[in-house]
């Protein structure tokens, strides 16, 4: 049976309600494998997670920004993204495709999933989240804290995203053509 990649992006959509159904074994077990596969710059694999199934920790960590993050107080599993600053200076990219890869694979298995951008975000005016994430789950300092990954059942429906609607006026060949206003 042919995968059809381009259908299962189409798909994939920002869910922020989980139903209250834990995430088999099974499926966590490929979720953490689908974080370990991803390619690295240089090969230096520099990323690190946490998952986490705690429910008290889960809602605790719903509080790790100012708006955008409550909604993973609801969610069965959070996947902390995160990697060595020092180890790689690609330590974003490594991270983002490590994110694209987990949110895919829980995806393709019937999950729902959701980025929470936590690098350069604020927890308050005098913390940032990564500093609230990092004092809450003992991680050191030179460890980068990207994301979090909101992971469980979907508690509602997105409609895929339609080929006819993508920005294809962004598309330029051999050169850069000015097709919408740079601002």
């Amino acid at each position: 049976m042919e995968r059809n990649l381009i259908s299962l992006f189409l798909k994939r959509r920002s869910i922020r309600k989980f139903r209250n159904k834990k995430i088999e074994e099974d499926k966590v077990k490929k979720l953490i494998q689908a974080a370990l596969l991803p390619p690295s710059s240089h090969g230096k694999y520099p990323c690190f997670h946490i998952i986490v199934d705690d429910k008290n920790l889960l809602s605790r960590l719903s509080m790790s920004k100012m708006h955008g993050s409550s909604f993973l107080k609801d969610a069965s599993l959070g996947i902390i993204v995160a990697a060595n600053k020092k180890q790689s200076d690609a330590w974003v990219e490594d991270a983002s495709i490590v994110s694209t890869y987990i949110m895919l694979t829980a995806e393709e298995m019937g999950l729902g999933s959701c980025w929470i951008q936590i690098r350069n975000r604020e927890h308050s005016k005098s913390k940032t989240a990564e500093e609230f994430i990092r004092e809450n789950l003992d991680i050191p300092k030179n460890i980068g804290i990207l994301a979090i990954i909101a992971l469980g059942y979907p508690d509602q429906i997105k409609n895929p995203a339609e080929l006819e609607n993508l920005l294809y006026h962004r598309i330029s060949h051999n050169y850069f053509e000015k097709k919408y206003p740079l601002k």
